[in-house]
């Protein structure tokens, strides 16, 4: 459950992602909380909405989009006709952003010598071409796995939803570690008493959802993330720094240790995709 909760919310931070292309920085912000309101309202309302006009029972067999079914129940078939209407653009919008999401994620790392130089570069649009075609790639490419093995699309989402709280799970470590430290604060004290209050909570949430994952997919997300640290060596490599510091080298070493298990769980049967 918490896993596709997380799925749900994810991309709302996109905001943050294009901050940079963005021609006031304080709507970033903006964007991104009226985002997080939209969709819990929008959750809440469906949920409510559905459970007040038909019975669990009921809603359990319906097919998807279930909630054509469910507004045509109350207004009848033009109820149906306007949702699938509404999901049809719904899904062309969402395939636009994410397309453009992955991509730029890349393409910042890249501008952060985080990710080869090879992927800053722009078409005449200003679009992060290489960047583009690697992550429709690779999408392309795990959906055409689903068509041949017993993989799902849910279990996919699981996945997805996996490797993504790694990140946040550092990301808010970080945040911590920039409170108790006082870094970048400059005698800021009020604020910096709220980013630890906060960072500390957000670093509690991520370990628990890694928790309520399962170890399962914590392990195929180290599967997917080692061969990562190729594109990372190869930038480090551009710039001239060394690869790993020390505690880099702790968790690079955790993270191809977990990605033998998976790898050996695969083949032998006792974790399945």
């Amino acid at each position: 459950m918490m896993l596709v909760t997380v799925w749900v919310f994810i991309g709302i931070e996109g905001a943050s992602i294009f901050s940079a292309r963005a021609e006031r920085r304080s709507d970033v912000g903006k964007a991104t909380v009226i985002g997080f309101i939209t969709v819990l309202l929008f959750l809440v309302l469906v949920n409510v909405l559905s459970l007040g006009i038909m019975t669990q029972p009921e809603l359990a067999k319906l097919q998807n989009p279930s909630m054509a079914a469910v507004l045509e129940h109350v207004a009848g078939h033009w109820g149906a006709v306007l949702i699938s209407v509404g999901l049809i653009v719904s899904l062309l919008g969402a395939l636009l952003s994410w397309v453009l999401l992955c991509a730029e994620i890349l393409f910042a790392a890249a501008r952060d010598h985080t990710m080869p130089a090879f992927l800053r570069r722009e078409n005449a649009n200003h679009v992060p071409a290489n960047a583009l075609w690697l992550t429709n790639a690779m999408v392309q490419l795990f959906l055409i796995v689903t068509l041949f093995s017993a993989s799902t699309y849910l279990s996919l989402i699981y996945l997805a939803t996996s490797m993504i709280l790694v990140p946040y799970l550092w990301s808010a470590a970080y945040a911590l570690l920039l409170a108790v430290r006082g870094e970048t604060y400059r005698n800021a004290l009020a604020e910096r008493r709220k980013d630890l209050a906060i960072s500390a909570i957000a670093l509690l949430y991520a370990v628990w959802l890694l928790y309520a994952g399962g170890i399962k997919y914590l392990l195929l997300s180290a599967l997917l993330y080692a061969p990562g640290a190729v594109l990372f060596v190869k930038a480090r490599r551009e710039v001239g720094q060394p690869v790993f510091t020390a505690v880099e080298k702790l968790i690079f070493t955790a993270v191809v240790a977990g990605a033998v298990v998976a790898a050996y769980g695969l083949y032998s049967g006792f974790l399945t995709l």
